[in-house]
């Protein structure tokens, strides 16, 4: 579906809602609900269930929650304004209930 700059975040040690994040653009609305789309149809094709979605109406952002893995699929400006990437990229510090799990 042409995705663009997608971006696997690590979760682990970071929060308990899943084990990774992948980030990805779409051009357009149509692009991103398009993507959104085939997203979805994978994961039931290969046998894992529905993931629960969010956003499809719109198409600026949609969030597909798929258990232990979140998918959020943005326009570029959307994407720009929140910048997930920089909340739950790699330099981001482990959070302190992590911490205490850990030690």
């Amino acid at each position: 579906m042409k995705a663009e700059d997608t971006v696997e975040i690590d979760l682990l040690g970071k929060t308990s809602l899943a084990d990774a994040m992948i980030i990805t653009s779409g051009r357009s609305q149509r692009h991103v609900g398009s993507i959104a789309d085939k997203v979805i149809q994978e994961f039931k094709g290969r046998g894992f269930g529905n993931p629960r979605v969010e956003g499809m109406p719109a198409c600026d952002w949609v969030l597909i929650d798929a258990g232990d893995i979140l998918i959020h699929i943005f326009r570029p400006e959307v994407r720009h304004f929140y910048n997930l990437e920089k909340i739950w990229g790699a330099d981001r510090p482990a959070d302190r209930s992590a911490d205490r799990l850990a030690g």
